[in-house]
């Protein structure tokens, strides 16, 4: 009798759970439904005030592209008006939340621009510089985002030098710059690696690696760039036709001491010590001949 009367309660408890959860997803159903109806009816209505707290509230709830539909209807009504400024930072920011970064920059920068006194204002040039950042492509990519990213950051910058987000902007440029010397390092290093005992290959990759160094003086590739051109002036001279050898053989060695002077423990400094080897060898060749 005991174990029938555990049974039974049991199998009450169950039944009670199960009612409770069906009420609960019909609670929840009903809400989800009344939810989307009113939120269809503020699409459809032409009450400007009904879209404008719909959206707000959407919005403060993170439901970001419904809030992004009210208020791009009422965007145009509400122009000149007091509550124009709150809507139009909402606007804007909810196509950040969105991930739709072309549009968040482009609306950010001219909230900031029709709101210059706006306390808004610093946070919305900054998020659009910072939308530019987020399109930035892998640096194997072309840069032209990356390009637009760094001067928008840059402007920023300028205008707001005591900016809380001035850190956060600084430490975005570093990573931009970044890519740049990536993208320009392996540019030249590939002109390096495709080269075939051909002398344009060679003074090409010279030529970028000059360029490279150059352009990104504090680079962290400074020392395999260093190492590249001088790989690459050494097959030029070691290949080169007669009459071109000794001077492209001098030019090599010149490469080489730069090298060595700069990173005397390097880790191929024993590779290019052979090299450097070989040309020393030829340039005695060629005293011995003179």
């Amino acid at each position: 009798m005991t174990i029938f009367n555990q049974a039974f309660r049991l199998n009450s408890v169950k039944k009670n759970n199960s009612w409770m959860k069906n009420i609960c997803y019909t609670l929840l159903l009903t809400l989800m439904l009344s939810s989307c109806s009113e939120y269809q009816k503020a699409l459809k209505s032409e009450d400007v005030a009904t879209k404008f707290k719909m959206g707000t509230e959407l919005y403060d709830a993170g439901k970001y592209s419904k809030a992004n539909k009210l208020f791009a209807q009422i965007a145009p009504q509400y122009r000149g008006k007091p509550q124009a400024e709150k809507l139009m930072f909402m606007y804007s920011n909810s196509f950040y939340e969105m991930k739709d970064y072309y549009l968040a920059g482009y609306q950010f920068e001219r909230f900031e621009s029709q709101y210059p006194k706006s306390e808004k204002a610093e946070e919305a040039l900054f998020l659009g510089a910072k939308s530019f950042y987020m399109l930035s492509p892998v640096y194997s990519k072309e840069q032209k985002e990356t390009v637009t990213a760094i001067e928008k950051l840059q402007m920023f910058i300028n205008k707001y030098p005591d900016s809380q987000y001035l850190p956060e902007a600084n430490q975005l440029i570093k990573e931009l710059d970044y890519k740049l010397e990536k993208k320009a390092f392996e540019i030249a290093k590939l002109y390096n690696k495709i080269a075939n005992f051909e002398s344009e290959d060679y003074e090409a990759s010279m030529k970028a690696f000059d360029n490279f160094l150059l352009d990104y003086p504090g680079t962290t590739f400074r020392e395999e760039a260093m190492y590249y051109r001088f790989d690459s002036a050494y097959k030029l001279g070691i290949n080169s036709i007669e009459y071109k050898r000794e001077d492209r053989v001098k030019t090599a060695i010149k490469y080489f001491n730069s090298f060595q002077k700069a990173y005397p423990d390097s880790q191929f400094m024993d590779e290019a010590a052979k090299m450097n080897a070989e040309l020393q060898a030829a340039v005695q060749t060629y005293s011995l001949k003179s």
